[in-house]
């Protein structure tokens, strides 16, 4: 039985829930001062921050019970001068998805970056306490991460390192659940070095919704330019990502 119960704040979990995946990326060791936490060593202090890029996101969101809530759309988006905006270039499935779920947590992540809100959920010491939490079969640190403050912009969970101080990954729960009707928020972020800086190249997001079931978000990026460098060359034939077939189009870029 597929239920939405009148007022059932859908939008609100979607936009919330996924706030996470702005393609800001946090880089810990170059823009946090660590100097007084046990384990700042783990942490590369050679790392560059990231000041713009642009890239090519494929967003793909879905629930367990029924295929009518899914949806993927594709996007250029692009942060420059401390500004993000992003241009829709294919969507297809549900309608409601596409309005409500995915174009929401884009027009989201632009208020939250162009307000500048952004380091609200940065992996900061400012907004997280650090432990150390041991190492992985192979090899990676592990540095348990704890929130400051009960905010649906925070991780409860874990930064994986690799041996170099790398951010590989950071995975967790949500400190706060975004609505009454959700629960048991996931959240797992991996980064990469694409043009000499780390950055998120990969996000899923799981959530338990009441009368949906599981709710799926997955997120990833093609990048075209680093911090002003080109760091591939991007056909126009990979504008729709695989699996995707360009359904509506809005060519125009968003800014506000």
């Amino acid at each position: 039985m597929n239920y939405e119960p009148p007022g059932c704040p859908m939008r609100l979990f979607w936009v919330i829930a996924f706030t996470l995946i702005g393609g800001s990326a946090v880089m810990p060791a170059a823009t946090s001062d660590f100097s007084n936490n046990p384990i700042a060593r783990l942490f590369s202090h050679t790392e560059q921050p990231l000041r713009e890029y642009r890239a090519l996101r494929r967003m793909h969101a879905s629930t367990e019970k029924s295929s009518k809530y899914e949806a993927w759309l594709d996007a250029w988006t692009e942060l420059k001068d401390g500004r993000f905006s992003y241009q829709i270039v294919s969507e297809r499935g549900s309608d409601t998805v596409r309005s409500k779920v995915l174009r929401a947590v884009l027009a989201r992540e632009q208020e939250l970056i162009n307000n500048g809100d952004s380091d609200k959920g940065d992996l900061t010491a400012a907004n997280y306490e650090f432990a150390e939490a041991g190492r992985e079969a192979d090899g990676s640190h592990v540095v348990q991460i704890k929130p400051r403050r009960s905010d649906v912009l925070l991780v409860d969970g874990r930064a994986v390192l690799n041996e170099r101080g790398e951010l590989m990954r950071v995975e967790g729960r949500l400190a706060k659940n975004p609505s009454f009707w959700t629960s048991l928020v996931n959240i797992v972020r991996r980064y990469a070095r694409v043009g000499g800086v780390r950055v998120p190249v990969a996000t899923e997001t799981t959530a338990r919704v009441k009368f949906v079931g599981t709710a799926q978000m997955d997120v990833v990026y093609d990048y075209h330019s680093v911090n002003g460098r080109p760091v591939s060359s991007i056909s126009d034939s990979t504008s729709t990502a695989p699996g995707h077939s360009a359904g509506q189009s809005d060519t125009s870029a968003v800014e506000k």
